[in-house]
């Protein structure tokens, strides 16, 4: 069993730019126990990263900066902090979804290295979406929820790593987190609808709103079944689940989560 501390560590390894270390912390060959703890972990990731979006978002508020730009540059220290990896698996997923053809195909698409019409256009509108969505909500200072938004997002992907989901490719990321969660699932839904609870908070001292309250619950409940709905779709059109396909998951949780916050 990996310790919850290395877990947590490798996770950020792996899907930060955060100096805790290079390779796979400590040097080993990466193995399924060890993928699907980063898997179950990645939520502290998603925690980490909004913490920071939101501290930066916060910071800028006290200067001149236009609010938009504020939103857009939460949006680009995200893509910074993680590599880009996950829009890299936007566009990807997004091309090999466009694609006609069986699963080969798909793949043979995904791999290409190349960016594609559907992959600009669906990484264009995405990050349309995250930065007014980031720009509405520093207009309205709610700092934690940009926190919990790009968070929540995290989430998503563990949950496309269900049991019932198989890798597509014997090798890759996908190999070493697919099928791979089961109590996790369950535990980070549960953290994520208490985390829910202080956007309640956001009137300061007029009491708990339950209506934001049960706003930021119905949120939680659409990603996670967003991502249930989406992943199911991808394994079954690209033949199982590849490591694109969660960072797809990743980037269209946190912009489904940042429209729903602010309906």
């Amino acid at each position: 069993m990996i310790a919850p501390l290395r877990a947590v560590r490798t996770a950020l390894c792996w899907m930060t730019v955060l100096p805790v270390g290079t390779g796979t912390c400590p040097d080993e060959a990466p193995d399924r126990p060890l993928g699907g703890a980063v898997m179950s972990a990645l939520p502290v990731v998603g925690i980490v990263v909004g913490a920071a979006a939101s501290v930066l978002a916060l910071g800028l508020s006290y200067t001149d900066a236009p609010v938009a730009l504020v939103g857009i540059l939460v949006v680009v220290l995200c893509a910074a902090l993680t590599r880009g990896m996950h829009l890299d698996g936007l566009a990807d997923t997004a091309d090999g979804l466009g694609c006609y053809g069986p699963p080969e195909r798909v793949a043979e698409v995904m791999r290409s290295g190349t960016v594609g019409p559907f992959g600009v256009a669906t990484l264009v509108l995405a990050l349309g979406v995250q930065a007014a969505g980031f720009t509405g909500l520093v207009g309205e200072s709610r700092w934690y929820e940009i926190a919990f938004a790009v968070a929540l997002g995290r989430i998503g992907a563990v949950v496309g790593t269900r049991r019932s989901i198989s890798p597509a490719h014997p090798n890759g990321f996908g190999a070493l987190v697919a099928g791979t969660q089961r109590l996790s699932i369950p535990v980070w839904c549960l953290v994520a609808a208490a985390a829910a609870v202080p956007i309640g908070l956001r009137d300061n001292g007029s009491g708990v709103d339950l209506a934001a309250v049960a706003q930021g619950l119905l949120v939680v409940l659409a990603v996670v079944a967003f991502a249930w709905v989406f992943t199911r779709h991808c394994a079954r059109r690209m033949g199982g689940l590849n490591g694109d396909v969660l960072g797809a998951t990743i980037e269209l949780g946190v912009a489904l989560a940042v429209v729903g916050l602010l309906i």
